[in-house]
């Protein structure tokens, strides 16, 4: 639940700059009822590894490569059309006031699809990047959700230690997996025997999430799924 004075501060902003919505210019919400129904929503049955629809002959479009550390991979939509749309206005166009209504998403799925975890710790962003943005897009929907589900938000244990390039830019699987090998690290203890629930906007091959997982899991995690808003294919 909300304190009731952040509730009345979002009532006082919505009364002041009503949402539109992204997709129809609608006032009263960033993604309105009408436009919420167009949302590209990944239905079953899906490769239970990497979460990804399955083709029409059962087999995978494109799962994790190499070990796989994560316990799975689950999301309620494709990075496609209008959930595409919202997560750019939240990354590079500022717009944190979406927050809520993605972490929304998540929240139903997972009240619909139950995920073993009773904590939850966003993929953590480098500190380069952090200071180029402002904030970390993952943490602002783990704490959203966090509210939601009443799950506990551990953020000071998984850094990421270097800087790489966004995973969209690299061209394969093997280069994001190369890409992202040492990137990260838990600092402390906090996770240990921890069901853990990792959030972030976007997976492109789950290399990010599968090393974290491992990272998590070396640090005595004793399971780590990824949730994600949209998975690309």
């Amino acid at each position: 639940m909300l304190p009731p004075i952040t509730k009345l501060k979002r009532v006082a902003l919505d009364l002041l700059f009503p949402p539109w919505c992204i997709g129809c210019g609608r006032e009263g919400k960033y993604i309105c009822s009408s436009c919420q129904q167009q949302l590209p929503l990944i239905s079953p049955p899906i490769c239970l590894k990497c979460g990804r629809p399955l083709t029409i002959d059962n087999t995978c479009p494109g799962c994790i490569e190499g070990p796989i550390e994560i316990d799975g991979i689950r999301s309620p939509f494709l990075f496609q059309g209008m959930i595409r749309k919202a997560i750019h206005e939240l990354k590079y166009r500022n717009l944190k006031a979406i927050t809520p209504l993605l972490a929304s998403f998540l929240y139903s799925y997972l009240k619909d699809n139950p995920l073993p975890g009773n904590t939850l710790v966003p993929v953590p962003i480098h500190k380069k990047r952090l200071n180029e943005r402002g904030f970390n897009q993952s943490s602002l929907l783990s704490r959203e959700l966090g509210r939601m589900s009443r799950l506990p938000v551990i953020e000071d244990c998984l850094k990421r230690q270097t800087h790489t390039p966004p995973q969209v830019r690299t061209s394969s699987a093997a280069e994001r997996r190369k890409n992202i090998a040492d990137a990260f690290t838990c600092i402390n203890k906090q996770l240990e025997g921890k069901q853990v629930i990792l959030i972030d906007d976007v997976s492109t091959s789950g290399a990010t999430l599968n090393t974290c997982a491992g990272v998590l899991k070396t640090a005595g995690a004793a399971s780590v799924w990824g949730l994600v808003l949209a998975l690309e294919i």
